[in-house]
């Protein structure tokens, strides 16, 4: 009798192909849809570690100074071009730029081949990354065209944007297997309010719940997935200008209220931060100081009088809160700090950084260069470690101020969901309960 009644439980829980996601971002929707799209050389697993994507293997010689990838075969890009390594060299020189953690590419047959003026130890890690995604449709001159759009090998493909809402259809032969659903809908630059009325009403699956509002969510009896604290709060500091002086970059420092930030504005949620990583990581963070030190700030200043300065960031409503209240402290510590709605090359910048693998030395390395830092980091043991953060951090070109989880709530039609070790929910592998 168990057994009978069991198969039916089976069936109605087993994946169902088809339906459409529809998905609301208080941004740009195009930041939930490039890992649709696109896929990586590599990335990064549920478990933080490095796992095969479209290289199936690879390996470091000379002291991790040259790695090679060999490619998975038979992958085809959207519009049926097969993937090859000459069209992996091409992308990623296109998308990389000047801040590359390589000296040189080339294709070696079926594999790609990197080398390095330095020892590059996190490559494999690196390659993860959204900014190095493999993507075809450059012209000649390294630029898109909008008679060729960009297109990738991943599991869903483009189909359009019409009144704000970016469209994709699942691509049939992803190397990864027909995704469940037809098609993903994601529409962005919706406020929280909007997102959360949509999903109590239907209108909307998956929608997004800030670090803040985590607590209101469960009160609501939204039904919420939430990550580790993976998302850090910082304050990029100009090192030259008018912040050229490091004695100035190390009193602002100290006059942010990380406490306050944590209680009044995030709702203690996450926790308060004065290492790039956490501590779950490493077991050092509280040899960095978090405390506030307004005494030591004014000292710093020596009655240097300061010059006007701009904070600006570009998150929302908990972000432009947060910067008015670190203005704030800055002000009592006797510094001249006025707030701007939209992120510039200014003085202060508060922005979130993610922590995307649980390995230490790449994630800091991730960050570091998240941040504009393209130095490698070498060291791997927790001593070396702390000693890489610790001449970093002393610069105080970046504050750490917070680590917060990232969290989503979703309708009762969505099975499967899963986030991804940077806190990102993983729509491709989403299926829909009773689809048509």
């Amino acid at each position: 009798m168990l057994a009978a009644l069991a198969l039916p439980a089976a069936a109605r829980t087993r994946p169902h192909y088809g339906g459409t996601l529809r998905v609301e971002v208080e941004g740009d929707p195009w930041q939930q849809a490039r890992r649709l799209i696109f896929d990586g050389l590599t990335r990064i697993g549920a478990d933080g570690n490095v796992r095969p994507a479209l290289a199936v293997r690879w390996e470091s010689e000379n002291n991790d100074h040259r790695w090679q990838f060999w490619l998975r075969t038979g992958v085809h890009f959207h519009d049926g071009s097969a993937l090859t390594s000459a069209a992996v060299v091409e992308s990623l020189n296109n998308l990389c730029g000047a801040n590359c953690p390589w000296a040189a590419v080339r294709a070696v047959g079926s594999s790609v081949v990197f080398t390095g003026d330095s020892p590059m130890p996190n490559l494999p890690a690196l390659l993860a990354g959204d900014q190095l995604l493999i993507v075809a449709g450059f012209n000649a001159n390294g630029e898109t065209s909008p008679m060729r759009p960009l297109i990738g090998t991943g599991a869903f493909q483009p189909e359009g944007v019409s009144n704000g809402v970016f469209s994709l259809t699942a691509n049939d032969a992803s190397w990864e297997g027909r995704p469940f659903l037809d098609r993903i809908e994601i529409a962005g630059h919706k406020s929280i309010r909007d997102q959360w009325l949509d999903l109590s009403v239907g209108r909307a699956d998956l929608v997004e719940v800030p670090a803040e509002q985590l607590r209101q969510a469960r009160e609501q009896r939204l039904t919420v997935v939430a990550s580790p604290p993976v998302s850090l709060l910082a304050l990029a500091v100009a090192g030259s200008g008018a912040l050229a002086n490091p004695n100035l970059r190390a009193a602002i420092a100290l006059a942010v209220d990380r406490g306050a930030l944590s209680n009044v504005i995030f709702q203690k949620q996450g926790e308060i931060a004065a290492s790039l990583l956490p501590s779950a990581l490493t077991g050092y963070s509280f040899l960095f100081s978090a405390d506030r030190d307004l005494n030591k700030t004014r000292a710093l200043r020596g009655g240097l009088t300061s010059p006007p300065l701009t904070l600006s960031t570009d998150g929302g409503e908990a972000m432009q809160l947060a910067a008015q209240r670190i203005a704030l402290n800055l002000r009592e510590a006797g510094f001249n700090v006025q707030t701007a709605g939209a992120p510039q090359h200014g003085d202060l910048v508060l922005l979130r950084l993610t922590l995307a693998t649980s390995q230490p030395q790449a994630a800091l390395e991730s960050l570091l260069r998240a941040a504009g830092v393209a130095t490698p980091v070498l060291a791997s043991d927790p001593a070396g470690l702390f000693q890489a953060e610790r001449e970093f951090l002393d610069t105080h070109t970046l504050i750490p101020l917070l680590y917060l989880p990232r969290a989503y709530a979703f309708g009762g039609r969505v099975r499967d969901l899963r986030l991804g070790p940077d806190g990102t929910p993983l729509l491709a592998g989403i299926s829909l309960q009773d689809t048509p």
